[in-house]
């Protein structure tokens, strides 16, 4: 199996994506627009994996840094056979994105789409390979978890589901493997519950921090579902919740007003340093 993966995107996802699959002695090409946004990610990945050390990770830092390649040009992506895809949940931006990839990927290259909510039919519709498109929504943080749902697209074929389920298997995260739906599985419902919980703080019925221990002493979850909205960043959870109701027309996925008052302000969660909690 060829250990080269192309990587789209240098946020939150497309930095884990990258710094895992160097971790696991892939060549890693990453793309973004700014060149002073790679150079984040690259510092950011470079702290993770220095952090990681401090319990006995034993990484090699320099090594593992060394095996990914940042750059602004897609052509940088010709020899690629397997592309990961982690930009923003805008089908504007990943119009321009597939555009740019089609002028320039060979046509066995597989484009693995790690979207949160786009139905991935849709964003094969942007190729001339959809049976080559299929979804692989890592979890965040894609260094800590060891799974991956994995969407298949209304053309996505045989041969693609079982090569990215190898992919997968060679950096340790295991698979299901799901029909297409906005949101899939994972979104679908968890968007509804950090919707409602953002509702309970904006009429008063509880604050923050209570929200969040219930849901972690009740019912064992790692992270409430407050922290998990500013984890992902609360205008990924809006980008999200307009597609669903965009999909599904129901008002269930309307954003709550207070998050949508929260991106207004500029209140995302942990990358801007303040959310439902400060950082």
């Amino acid at each position: 199996m060829d250990k080269c993966i192309g990587v789209i995107g240098a946020g939150t996802m497309g930095r884990g994506v990258a710094q895992r699959f160097a971790i696991y002695g892939y060549e890693v090409v990453l793309v973004d627009i700014k060149e002073e946004i790679l150079n984040e990610a690259i510092k950011e990945i470079r702290q993770n994996l220095r952090v990681g050390n401090m319990f006995q990770a034993k990484y090699n830092v320099e090594e593992i840094l060394g095996r990914i390649h940042t750059t602004l040009d897609y052509k940088d992506l010709q020899h690629m056979e397997y592309i990961v895809e982690n930009t923003s949940e805008i089908m504007e931006i990943k119009e321009k994105v597939y555009e740019e990839l089609e002028k320039v990927c060979k046509e066995s290259c597989i484009y693995m789409v790690d979207t949160s909510c786009i139905p991935i039919s849709s964003i094969g519709s942007l190729t001339m390979r959809p049976e080559q498109v299929i979804g692989v929504h890592f979890m965040n943080p894609v260094t800590m978890k060891n799974f991956a749902e994995v969407i298949r697209g209304k053309s996505t074929s045989d041969n693609t589901v079982n090569i990215t389920r190898e992919i997968l298997k060679t950096v340790d995260i295991e698979i299901e493997v799901i029909n297409d739906s906005a949101g899939f599985v994972s979104n679908r419902i968890s968007h509804l519950y950090m919707n409602e919980a953002a509702s309970l703080v904006h009429e008063g019925i509880a604050r923050v921090e209570q929200i969040d221990n219930i849901f972690k002493k009740a019912f064992g979850h790692k992270m409430g579902p407050l922290e998990t909205a500013d984890l992902i960043g609360i205008d990924t959870v809006v980008n999200s919740l307009d597609i669903l109701y965009k999909e599904y027309r129901d008002k269930k996925f309307q954003a709550c007003q207070l998050l949508t008052k929260m991106v207004s302000k500029g209140e995302l969660g942990r990358k801007s340093r303040k959310g439902f909690y400060s950082y």
